[in-house]
């Protein structure tokens, strides 16, 4: 799409709006958000998003709109993905729920400055090395195996990372939270507070999870546009999402590897994508590769929407039938203390 300056520039402060809005009117004063909030406000997001996507197609044509809802469709999916990590995070550094708000929306403003830059120096690089698409490919159909042997299994040491303990040992750090201030005072000496290092796991988690988000999204369109407002619109409401949705993490056993089948399928398309503008002297003599499929967008949307569709309702019903026969939702003996959570 020819996007406008203005328009760009309007939407940009529409995002910072949003995310200022959301500072004032729900973190700013430290609450544990039920579910009616939380309901609303993830409802609300979502309105949103469909509704811009509905004036991309509007304004952009079916072609840019089917690109932007498969892209924001897959970001959402791998931001689904991404909470369970902020749920250990979370339990690891033992952060107060009611200040888990303000954690998170830093998150997700950090994860929008990274993956903006991401996404400038992406499109750059497109348009100057077409051989980056079978880079790309080659990223994704590892992340995609990856993924698939992983699951949703993530490891605790993802929370307090190497570099979050070299952090404990350079920057003088509490060992308690001051409400949701970074600093404190003990013993009249200004101490940095554990808040500040959660801050820096969540940021250096959503910087991370750029490098799978960012390729994927590449790989449906590589409108600067539509990536980003994709990104963006996948971001907002992630922490109501949260509060919403975290009891139910726990029971979406098939999301990774629902998202391992997307990845790969979108690797897949990169390389074909790949081949049609190849310009690689030791590819076929440095020539583009026609008899290569191009897969049309209403494919992709329709692939993507599908798997994410059976990966739930799967994990739904095995989590249900397991739990029925006393079984953790991944399929370990359930114990009393499990029970009692």
């Amino acid at each position: 799409m020819d996007v406008p300056l203005f328009v760009w520039l309007l939407t940009i402060a529409g995002i910072l709006a949003l995310l200022v809005f959301d500072f004032f009117s729900h973190v700013r004063t430290p609450h544990v958000p039920h579910i009616k909030e939380s309901a609303f406000w993830s409802a609300f997001y979502v309105g949103l998003a469909i509704l811009f996507g509905v004036g991309i197609l509007v304004f952009g044509g079916g072609q840019a709109g089917g690109e932007y809802f498969a892209g924001w469709l897959t970001e959402k999916a791998l931001s689904v993905d991404n909470l369970f990590v902020f749920l250990i995070i979370m339990t690891s550094f033992a952060v107060p729920k009611e200040f888990q708000q303000k954690v998170l929306l830093v998150g997700v403003a950090i994860a929008l400055v990274a993956r903006g830059i991401f996404i400038a120096l992406g499109v750059t690089i497109i348009e100057n090395f077409s051989w980056v698409f079978y880079l790309f490919g080659a990223l994704l159909f590892w992340l995609a195996w990856s993924q698939a042997r992983s699951g949703n299994e993530h490891g605790a040491d993802e929370g307090d990372s190497r570099l979050i303990r070299i952090l404990k040992r350079v920057i003088p750090t509490s060992d308690h939270y001051d409400g949701d201030k970074l600093t404190t005072r003990v013993d009249g000496k200004r101490l940095f507070t554990p808040m500040l290092l959660v801050m820096v796991a969540i940021g250096l988690t959503d910087v991370l999870f750029a490098l799978d988000s960012i390729p994927a999204i590449f790989g449906l369109t590589q409108d600067a546009f539509i990536v980003f407002t994709a990104n963006a619109f996948s971001l907002l409401g992630l922490r109501q999402l949260y509060f919403l949705i975290a009891g139910l993490l726990e029971r979406l056993i098939y999301l990774g590897q629902g998202l391992a089948v997307i990845l790969a399928f979108i690797g897949v398309k990169l390389v074909f994508h790949a081949m049609h503008v190849n310009e690689l002297p030791f590819i076929n003599g440095g020539e583009h590769i026609e008899w290569a499929p191009e897969i049309p967008i209403w494919f992709s949307l329709g692939f993507i929407m599908l798997t994410i569709a059976v990966a739930t309702v799967a994990s739904l019903v095995v989590s249900k039938r397991r739990q029925e026969r006393g079984l953790t939702p991944t399929g370990s003996q359930r114990t009393v203390e499990a029970d009692a959570k």
